[in-house]
């Protein structure tokens, strides 16, 4: 794929897995591809259930932020290159499927560890904390994530069978305040990208009543 000179650097959107205890990087993830879409939800979380009237108002954290993104992998770009990927050539884009894959399986080597504890009597095996998932959506957008929904449809295949073209669809929650310590990496980065939300609104110009036909609020 080839680009105009001086034309403006591309962000990609992506995931970066994070050592939960030290927050040292363990894998950057760039999506081939910026999806054209994000869908974002927010459940409302209220103090007082229906019809609680002393508590109609008050909110007792952050609410509960899911988001659904469709990301395209295609090993068009790599095929047709003049100098055409080795690792594309032999196995498509498995690896690229992969890496997204195995964010939510607990690692092989864990597994068998674990096995090994239960065979040699371990009365409690704790299980592994996995890697805190970040989603990267531009520098104001940088949130911790869970995983909690993924599915992957494969569309074109080489001559072995090997996957050539895929769309993956994510399903994320947003871990805030409410589902971590105080003390996680993933608390503090859900302050930051709250307190980001927070500089932008005071970007919005205000609004005025004259502006909804009021005068005055009755």
């Amino acid at each position: 794929m080839s680009f105009f000179p001086g034309s403006p650097r591309l962000v990609k959107g992506g995931l970066v897995l994070l050592d939960p205890e030290t927050g040292a990087v363990q894998r950057v993830i760039a999506l081939q591809y910026n999806p054209e879409s994000l869908t974002r939800t927010l459940q409302v979380q209220t103090v007082g259930g229906e019809g609680d009237r002393q508590e109609a108002l008050r909110l007792k954290g952050p609410p509960v932020e899911t988001l659904k993104v469709e990301v395209e992998i295609d090993a068009a770009d790599q095929m047709e290159a003049a100098t055409s990927d080795s690792t594309v050539a032999q196995v498509g884009i498995h690896p690229q499927l992969a890496v997204l894959e195995t964010i939510v399986y607990p690692p092989s080597s864990r597994i068998q560890l674990n096995d090994a504890l239960a065979s040699a009597g371990t009365l409690e095996i704790v299980p592994l904390e996995a890697p805190l998932t970040v989603f990267v959506w531009s520098q104001s957008r940088v949130m911790p994530v869970r995983i909690t929904e993924f599915s992957i449809t494969e569309e074109a295949f080489d001559p072995a069978l090997n996957p050539i073209r895929a769309k993956v669809s994510l399903g994320m929650r947003v871990l805030s305040v409410s589902d971590l310590p105080q003390a996680h990496k993933g608390a503090s980065l859900f302050l930051v990208y709250q307190q980001e939300k927070e500089r932008l609104a005071g970007l919005s110009p205000a609004g005025t009543l004259g502006a909804l036909g009021l005068t005055r609020i009755p």
